[in-house]
């Protein structure tokens, strides 16, 4: 427990990090300012000291998530020609799964006030699902470039259908259902078939 008065280094990133240990642990009902500080092991007072609320700290998790995901995809273009292109996009498109995701968007359903301000957020440009979408279009279409992706393969179509169903897994999915990565998987090779 950091005592108080004392800096807590790296607050968001702790703060983030056990509302995701919550919410994938509990669930989303579980999660509240006091769950959150105690999974994080510092003052009660911490969150709220750097959020409005629980709402916009949910909703700048969930933000902070995809950015971090619009990343790995925008670096997917670096990766053509090297590795295989399934496993490239496996590895952009898991990374929404990896860290309580399928947890955390169930817990942006569940306060509307978060998902209200996450909405307001992509609509004025945050990264998210159509950033990665079109980071995979770019990154498909350069593969295709290079003899890699067969030339019927649409790569729009394949970034659709996969970041589509990427989106339908995480907001169907919960703590213990299945894990939807082997899905995934599979869905990536059979779009990429020639």
């Amino acid at each position: 427990m950091s005592p108080r008065g004392v800096a807590t280094p790296d607050v968001r990133e702790r703060l983030f990090g056990a509302a995701e240990r919550v919410v994938e642990r509990d669930g989303p009902g579980a999660l509240t300012s006091r769950a959150v500080t105690t999974e994080a092991g510092c003052a009660k007072g911490l969150l709220h000291a750097h959020f409005a609320g629980l709402d916009e700290f949910v909703a700048e998790l969930c933000l902070d998530r995809f950015a971090r995901t619009a990343k790995k995809a925008r670096a997917l273009s670096e990766a053509a020609g090297r590795g295989t292109v399934a496993g490239n996009l496996e590895a952009v498109v898991l990374a929404l799964f990896e860290s309580g995701g399928p947890a955390l968007s169930g817990l942006a359903m569940t306060r509307p006030v978060a998902a209200s301000r996450v909405r307001a957020a992509l609509e004025g440009g945050a990264p998210g699902f159509s950033t990665i979408q079109e980071a995979v279009t770019g990154y498909v279409g350069a593969e295709q470039a290079l003899g890699r992706v067969a030339r019927t393969v649409d790569p729009a179509m394949v970034a659709l259908a996969v970041v589509g169903t990427a989106h339908h897994l995480l907001l169907t999915s919960w703590p213990g259902t299945p894990d939807p990565r082997p899905a995934m998987a599979r869905l990536v090779a059979a779009l990429l078939k020639d």
